[in-house]
């Protein structure tokens, strides 16, 4: 489930606690969690309503200023069930304090070499996690679109690699482009890997 920006930062503060969708079947379950810009965000319950049930008192929980706005903002086909998903924030995103963690032992440089040649075998464009890192590192802070240029890619797919990069805490994100997290830092010095 995807929030914006204004909208996750609303929960995160416990001043926007509801989000309306209209899903052929729910995205989301009770009790799951995600991640967006302002932390993790759980699902507290997720229930199906009528459109004509949402109240203004509704709508003012998910950042609306009624709930007729709500209804003109519901996408999806008219046929499908309306969701009324209950949020709360659950905390900090876990990869900002793994980014910090740059004492990496002898067995953290293994398993973070071993996750990363799984990437690469998996890959259907070869071999990238290594100069992906090399790329990021000499041009720190250079948009997204530039970097998948130099290394002949499409924007979107280099973009969903860098964001598996960022889940090992290996890069940071930044309004434009990449830097080389800390744990990113002390993994480059240390593992064995060479690049291509």
């Amino acid at each position: 489930m995807l929030l914006p920006p204004k909208v996750a930062q609303g929960v995160r503060e416990g001043t926007l606690t509801l989000a309306f969708r209209r899903w052929r079947r729910p995205d989301v379950r009770s009790g799951s969690e995600f991640r967006t810009s302002a932390g993790v965000v759980r699902v507290e319950s997720v229930e199906v309503i009528e459109p004509a049930e949402i109240t203004d008192a509704d709508a003012a929980q998910a950042g609306h200023p009624n709930a007729d706005s709500v209804r003109r903002r519901l996408a999806g086909e008219p046929g499908w069930p309306t969701y009324r998903i209950r949020l709360g924030w659950a905390g900090e995103d876990p990869r900002i304090a793994l980014r910090g963690d740059d004492a990496l032992s002898d067995a953290d440089v293994a398993a973070l070499d071993a996750k990363l040649e799984r990437l690469d075998r998996a890959s259907s464009h070869g071999p990238w996690t290594m100069d992906t890192l090399a790329l990021i590192q000499r041009r720190p802070h250079t948009r997204a679109p530039d970097l998948a240029a130099e290394m002949g890619r499409e924007r979107d797919p280099f973009k969903i690699d860098v964001r598996k990069l960022k889940n090992l805490g290996l890069t940071i994100s930044h309004p434009v482009g990449y830097e080389i997290s800390p744990r990113g830092l002390a993994y480059l010095a240390r593992t064995p890997r060479g690049r291509r």
